[in-house]
């Protein structure tokens, strides 16, 4: 069995990121036979191998997924197409922030 975990930040309204949300379970549907239902701010979703959250957050989104034994295998082709679509529903991932420099002392 392989685990897949994903934290993407967003910046949408909650309303707007369920929406989106939508839209990605659609594509994972669509290209994976998935099957999905929310509960709350939690998208669940499954299909024979596969089975997963995408829990929604104020600023981020957080997707955990368990692969098959006979899936395990293609584990970097399902990061890929997720994290794939995640850009293309919730646009590109934030920069990180840059630390500020610190002043020494004399």
């Amino acid at each position: 069995m392989a685990d897949i975990h994903i934290v993407r930040a967003h910046s949408m309204p909650l309303k707007k990121a369920r929406e989106a949300a939508n839209g990605f379970a659609d594509q994972l549907a669509e290209k994976f036979d998935l099957e999905s239902e929310w509960d709350g701010d939690t998208l669940h979703f499954s299909r024979a191998g596969v089975s997963g959250t995408l829990a929604l957050h104020k600023q981020e989104i957080v997707i955990n997924a368990r692969l098959g034994l006979l899936l395990s295998a293609f584990k970097s082709t399902f990061e890929t197409h997720i994290n794939d679509n995640l850009e293309q529903v919730f646009g590109a991932p934030a920069a990180p922030a840059k630390k500020a420099a610190g002043k020494k002392r004399a």
